[in-house]
């Protein structure tokens, strides 16, 4: 299986910073009998490698370099590979980046760096052969992705941070067949690039007769890459602190989105 981590943006909702945004410290894990700090970006990279992922791709740019040396040496049984974006110019230029690497019979996994979310096991919800959406319940979804789905859990729109969105439930990370993230390269490529979000591209995928599918599995997504979010991670993690001493992370949502106590993991 295959991870993309797409980590070349500026991080200007959260700056300035002496770092890159996507190693911001959120809790703390154990190295054997070590307390260590627990960058963001490492709750979706732990959560890539759960499901079986071995080989992770990190989409970096200018100033990102930092991102290479804190995961050179690969992550729990995953190897890390770096490919570079010149330039912040959206997700869909970011993830195709990586499309030399993917053969069109593995599994592609891709989520936010700077974004933790519950259940841990998310991606194991989500369907190998077909592209799917992990999906989260928030209370403002103009700030995101909204997923719009039929009775069959059918994807029929993807509402990309529309005002008035005809639900509240968002996409948060998704999984798809190696033959389908190249299909959706070519379709991008085909349309001169100009989608900046994969909510529109994935708009056209489907009125040209692709199948998208949503699962409402997700119960909490924070976005830690503002300063309330960041805050709010901090704060929560402080009264869960007592919770569990074990060598995964516990995380509280910010106010958009409740979240209670995940057992398991410990600030």
């Amino acid at each position: 299986m295959f991870g993309i981590v797409p980590a070349a943006g500026r991080g200007s909702r959260i700056q300035p910073l002496g770092f890159s945004k996507e190693l911001l410290p959120v809790g703390s894990r154990l190295d054997g009998q070590t307390e260590r700090p627990c960058a963001v970006s490492e709750y979706l990279v732990r959560r890539m490698v759960r499901n079986g992922v071995d080989r992770i791709c990190f989409i970096i740019g200018s100033g990102k370099s930092d991102i290479l040396e804190y995961y050179a040496a690969g992550y729990g049984d995953a190897a890390a590979i770096f490919v570079a974006q010149p330039s912040p110019v959206g997700l869909c230029d970011a993830i195709f980046r990586a499309a030399p690497l993917v053969t069109p019979d593995e599994t592609v996994l891709i989520g936010l760096p700077d974004t933790i979310w519950f259940p841990e096991d998310g991606f194991c919800r989500l369907a190998d052969d077909r592209l799917s959406f992990l999906m989260f319940p928030v209370d403002r979804p103009e700030l995101f992705d909204a997923v719009v789905l039929d009775g069959n859990g059918r994807v029929e729109q993807i509402q990309v941070k529309q005002a008035d969105a005809a639900t509240n439930w968002v996409w948060g990370a998704f999984k798809m067949p190696g033959r389908v993230f190249h299909q959706l390269a070519a379709l991008w490529r085909q349309r001169d690039g100009v989608d900046e979000y994969f909510g529109t591209l994935v708009n056209a995928y489907l009125a040209g007769g692709g199948e998208a599918y949503g699962v409402k599995a997700g119960t909490a997504y924070v976005d830690v890459g503002t300063f309330n979010g960041y805050r709010t991670a901090l704060r929560l993690l402080e009264s869960n602190d007592a919770i569990d001493d074990g060598p995964l992370p516990t995380f509280a949502s910010q106010d958009r989105s409740p979240m209670p106590t995940v057992p398991g993991e410990g600030a």
